[in-house]
């Protein structure tokens, strides 16, 4: 059986990864790296305090690694301080978990990451992306959903909205583009893992929703 690590795991999409994983017979541990202690026990659980700033390198330790870590431009309050979560924290745990032995790594990126894009937020993503790829994993699955449904932990207006109407007129939308559930996108995330498959994957949000 193997063990299974998740930086994110208190997100919209970590929460759901997180019981997932834990109900799955294929998985003898789960160390879920937290700032704080969270409400949430099992045989199998591990949570271990965790400073992104002054990382301690010996617990990121895993057969794979799921990223679900992402925030937002205003809730970070600045472009930097964003690009600090979204791009170093997340490439500082691909870099050591792949030192310390992990040989595949899921990653929650962005419908229309790209590198290249003049949007900073697709910007970053897409710069986070080619980081965790160039990393060396025997396996990198970057998965890219499309606005995300679900109960998060704090209020998001814009994306109330934009849920609503995504779902209300959802027959009119293509599947690329349609809002999904953010345990769909977990149990995805998953089901990738255990395929086999080696390489690079990117799954574009119809083909999450497909599996």
């Amino acid at each position: 059986m193997k063990t299974a690590l998740i930086v994110g795991g208190t997100g919209l999409i970590g929460k759901h990864l997180a019981t997932l994983l834990l109900a799955d017979d294929r998985y003898s541990k789960l160390i879920l790296l937290v700032r704080k202690p969270i409400d949430l026990k099992h045989d199998k659980l591990e949570q271990v305090a965790f400073n992104f700033d002054y990382p301690n390198r010996s617990v990121i330790v895993a057969d794979e690694i799921y990223c679900c870590l992402g925030t937002t431009i205003k809730t970070a309050g600045s472009k930097d301080a964003f690009f600090k979560v979204d791009h170093e924290y997340v490439s500082m745990i691909a870099k050591i978990g792949h030192e310390n032995g992990t040989k595949r790594f899921a990653l929650v990126s962005a419908m229309g990451a790209n590198k290249n894009s003049t949007v900073f937020y697709n910007k970053v993503k897409g710069q986070v992306e080619e980081a965790v790829s160039q990393t060396g994993f025997d396996a990198c699955f970057i998965f890219r959903p499309s606005l995300l449904l679900g109960q998060r932990n704090e209020f998001r207006l814009g994306e109330r909205i934009a849920a609503f109407f995504m779902t209300t007129f959802s027959f009119a939308i293509p599947q690329k583009y349609k809002a999904i559930e953010a345990k769909q996108v977990a149990k995805a995330m998953i089901v990738s893992m255990n395929t086999g498959k080696k390489g690079l994957h990117i799954i574009e949000s119809d083909e999450i929703a497909a599996m």
